[in-house]
């Protein structure tokens, strides 16, 4: 051994340690004594173990020694003999080779060996194989334990006190009741036998195929989820139906924690112990929730096959089994007013592929012949929604808007749409029930009169109405007209028409003019923003028909192919004396004269004119070509909600408040929303009265005149579009803004590629204008509405900015005279048809295809998510003739545009 591990000699005596030492002459060290061994220093460990003859075995150090004293005098005298002492050297106390060191004790036993006893550095730490398994053994035992006890604490609630939704009940805004629709109202409790065995196969194949033998749930299943949820995936799968069952019929609790996540999955073991399994499948297809308000299969084959549950087919059942997953997102009718992704088209391409899945499963599980399966390739005929008929007329399309402000204002209602379709609440609208039927009425008597379409099938026919009216003192929205019946038309025509509006959005131009100015074509460009010009109504602008559009600097404005923008007047109407034809901004907006608002247009700067509109209520994203001449005329399609709601804010002399349906909401909680009107200062009252003074005069002695109340100051502004698609009406009092809009559009919404059709000839007309049917509806609906409300005046406007360009000029007499009359007369037109630059090019017209649009605007865009609550999916519209879109107008001319 080398010397580093040798141990000095030990002083002699010690004491009673010394004495509990073994004077033996044996070696009972670490180490055993080599053979023929001495008493040299290389003897001094021996061997510890027993040699023939021995006594006891010896101990390993001093307190071991010590212990063993004191157990007996066996080992103590042992020890005195010289025979204990692992670690003493030989001859006892007074020899060389005492121990290196202490052993552990063997104290008292304990429960848990942790840290090791006897065991040194890492191999201390590391759990001996039966602490681990004990451990084990004992979690285990707690967990079926604590499942045990609440296994046996939970009931099966009775499904009667949670299975029926309630309801939500609508409200006029005088307090009385307009309709309780929702929850039970449409459901009908079935027989399993009632329910086709293609139904209950289809939700065994998609959602749970060991439905008929798992226990209730599946441990796999939660396990997925669960991992799926840890990586960031979505938040479901794993339940299974008897899981689903439990929680739509027998909880009274849909929260998302985890409290009721293990009381869904204790109930459902229990019930899939208990309750035979066709009655769970009964109970979760009545149970279970398909969209459209209808709860239940049976409901759910009427809303949207119009027939009995028994009836339905396979591809059918597999069609509502792809319900289950979320009608917003697999309704083909589009829910856009939840999610602007669920369009009629994305939702068609889902429904179809998760029920081609799902016919996929039912014959790889053995529940459908692959004969049968190929029957069923396409779309079933399903039905447009709303079947209930308390929902007919107006009443479908006021309970969709109050039903979009509520849950697209969830942050502030704390509604979402789940929380709505479970009921419960009682829903306090603005709609002022008088005036929603008359403005219903107004619009049938003018259609009953006018529109023909059995006598003009070629021209009568698709003709639609949409209308609102909004209180321009909070924005309320009194009534709108959706269309003839929510039923059996379900885009809400007030909501989304899709149709321009034409010359309606000139007051948007000139209140522009009025609050920033022209720009000064002399100074440096970079200068020409603050440079400005503030224009008074008497500032001269050219009426002249073709007239050649210029920038503000004065150069020809011209298109990215250096094309020039030549603009035309309805009917090729100049206006004002030759050479200039100069005209101010009062008559040109009585006349509707397009040449001097373009140009004014381009002087203040697009830019300018968007934001005066979207700073009067219009929202950006209806806003279109608002870098071409012709957005100054009307190429935008704001709904008529926002249209009534932005001429309010003139009403209002300035003051903008967005529209909204719904006043306040309350539960059995309580009042849970109340609306707070917010109010901004869009232009400041000397602007707004002003613009309001110039619309009057379009009333009094202008195209609008068919708008004229009896003892009632009226402002208001015709609309008429290229190609005499749609035509506008939007006027208002102090008390009251009402917009009229009206087109020809396919209402089959189930058609792809649906456009906009003329007007030319429709109600016996040779075209028509906003002066004609929107004027006289606008003109009977206000009569009534207003009736018994004292007559107010519009304020005295102060005078405000500059007579702009050129020198008045003599009284203007068109040259060629077509104002917006019921018959108009048309002007000679030249030999030439040109036509405009176009914000979007697309078909191909003539020699100009750069210019040529798809001839109107998309007839399935709607407000764009509006805040007025509005809620309206339509089918996309494209059109495939080759007009223009709202850049020239129907007679022709050069680089036209929307007209009246």
């Amino acid at each position: 051994m080398s010397e580093h591990r040798r141990k000095p000699p030990q002083p002699q005596g010690g004491g009673r340690a010394a004495a509990r030492r073994g004077q033996s002459g044996s070696s009972s060290g670490r180490r055993a004594a080599p053979r023929g061994a001495t008493g040299s220093l290389s003897d001094s460990y021996g061997s510890g173990s027993y040699e023939p003859g021995g006594e006891d075995p010896s101990y390993g150090g001093r307190a071991e020694a010590r212990r063993a004293a004191q157990r007996g005098s066996g080992r103590r005298r042992a020890a005195e003999n010289g025979t204990g002492g692992r670690r003493g050297g030989p001859g006892g106390p007074n020899g060389p080779g005492r121990g290196r060191g202490r052993a552990t004790a063997p104290g008292k036993k304990r429960l848990i060996d942790y840290p090791r006893v006897g065991k040194y550095g890492w191999r201390r730490w590391v759990p001996s194989w039966k602490l681990v398994s004990g451990l084990c053994i004992g979690f285990i035992g707690s967990l079926v334990a604590v499942a045990g006890i609440g296994y046996a604490m939970v009931s099966v609630p009775n499904v009667a006190d949670t299975a029926e939704a309630q309801n939500n009940v609508y409200y006029w805004s005088n307090g009385s009741q307009m309709v309780a629709t929702g929850g039970e109202t449409n459901r009908q409790i079935i027989n399993l036998s009632q329910i086709p065995k293609a139904m209950q196969y289809a939700v065994v194949s998609q959602e749970n195929k060991t439905f008929y033998t798992d226990s209730g749930i599946d441990p796999k299943g939660i396990a997925r989820a669960v991992l799926n949820m840890a990586r960031g995936g979505e938040t479901q799968g794993g339940s299974t139906i008897t899981q689903q069952y439990v929680k739509n019929a027998r909880l009274d609790d849909q929260s998302q924690t985890i409290t009721r996540k293990f009381k869904e999955i204790f109930i459902s073991i229990k019930v899939g112990a208990t309750v035979k399994k066709d009655d769970i499948m009964a109970g979760y297809l009545n149970s279970a929730y398909y969209g459209r308000n209808a709860y239940g299969i049976q409901a759910a084959a009427r809303a949207y096959f119009n027939k009995d549950a028994i009836k339905l087919n396979p591809g059918e059942c597999a069609f509502l089994a792809a319900m289950l997953k979320g009608a917003t997102y697999y309704d083909p009718a589009g829910a856009t007013a939840f999610d602007t992704s669920a369009t009629q088209e994305a939702n068609t391409k889902r429904a179809l592929l998760q029920m081609q899945d799902t016919l996929d499963k039912m014959v790889e599980y053995g529940h459908l012949s692959a004969t049968d399966r190929a029957k069923y390739t396409t779309m079933p005929d399903w039905k447009n929604p709303r079947s209930n008929t308390e929902l007919s007329g107006q009443i479908g399309y006021l309970v969709d808007l109050a039903n979009s402000y509520v849950v697209t204002h969830s942050d502030e209602t704390g509604i979402t749409q789940e929380k709505l379709t479970q009921g419960g609440y009682s829903i306090y609208t603005t709609f002022d029930k008088n005036k929603v039927n008359e403005l219903a009425a107004a619009v049938t008597k003018v259609q009953k009169a006018n529109i023909k379409p059995k006598e003009r099938p070629e021209t009568d026919t698709h003709v639609q109405f949409g209308g609102a009216s909004v209180d321009p003192a909070s924005g309320a929205i009194k009534a709108i007209y959706g269309g003839e019946d929510a039923t059996k038309h379900f885009t809400n025509n007030a909501d989304a028409t899709g149709a321009q509006v034409g010359s309606t959005f000139k007051p948007f131009v000139l209140a522009a003019a009025m609050k920033w100015g022209v720009r000064n074509p002399d100074g440096p460009e970079e200068q020409a923003q603050d440079e400005r010009t503030i224009v008074s109504p008497k500032s001269l602008f050219s009426g002249k028909n073709k007239l050649k559009i210029e920038d503000y600097k004065g150069d020809v404005w011209t298109n990215e192919k250096g094309e020039e923008w030549l603009q035309t007047n309805d009917g090729n109407a100049s206006y004002g004396s030759a050479p200039k034809y100069n005209i101010d901004l009062r008559e040109a907006m009585r006349e509707s004269v397009n040449s001097a608002f373009v140009q004014l247009g381009m002087d203040v700067g697009l830019d300018k004119v968007k934001e005066s509109a979207t700073d009067a209520g219009l929202l950006e994203s209806s806003l279109t070509g608002t870098s071409y001449p012709s957005f100054s005329i009307g190429i935008s399609d704001p709904s008529a909600i926002r249209m009534a709601g932005a001429y309010a804010t003139f009403a209002a002399s300035g003051e903008q408040r967005d529209p909204y349906s719904v006043e306040k909401v309350t539960s059995k909680d309580g009042v849970v929303f109340t609306h707070k009107v917010q109010t901004k200062q869009a232009f400041t009252a000397k602007v707004a009265d002003n613009v309001t003074d110039v619309l009057k005069t379009v009333v009094e002695k202008g195209t609008g005149t068919a708008a004229q109340l009896t003892g009632r100051d009226v402002a208001g502004k015709t609309g008429t579009t290229d190609g005499n698609k749609s035509a506008w009406f939007v006027g208002y009092t102090p008390q009251l803004s009402t917009s009229i809009a009206m087109f020809r559009l396919d209402d089959d919404e189930t058609k792809k590629n649906r456009t906009f059709l003329e007007m030319y000839g429709t109600g016996g007309q040779k075209k028509i204008h906003g002066a004609s049917f929107p004027a006289q509806i606008w003109h009977d609906y206000m009569e009534d509405a207003l009736k018994g409300e004292k007559a107010e005046k519009f304020p005295t406007p102060e005078s405000i900015g500059e007579v702009v360009n050129e020198e008045p000029s003599p009284t203007p007499t068109p040259s060629a005279s077509e104002t917006e009359e019921a018959s108009p007369t048309p002007s000679p037109t030249p030999s030439e048809t040109l036509t405009s630059p176009s914000p979007s090019a697309s078909d191909t017209c003539g020699n100009f295809s750069w210019n040529c649009s798809n001839g109107g605007t998309d007839a399935g865009s709607t407000d764009g998510g509006s805040t007025d609550g509005g809620v309206t999916s339509s089918p996309t519209a494209t059109e495939t003739s080759g007009n223009t879109r709202g850049n020239a107008n129907g007679n022709g001319g050069l680089f036209g545009g929307p007209t009246g």
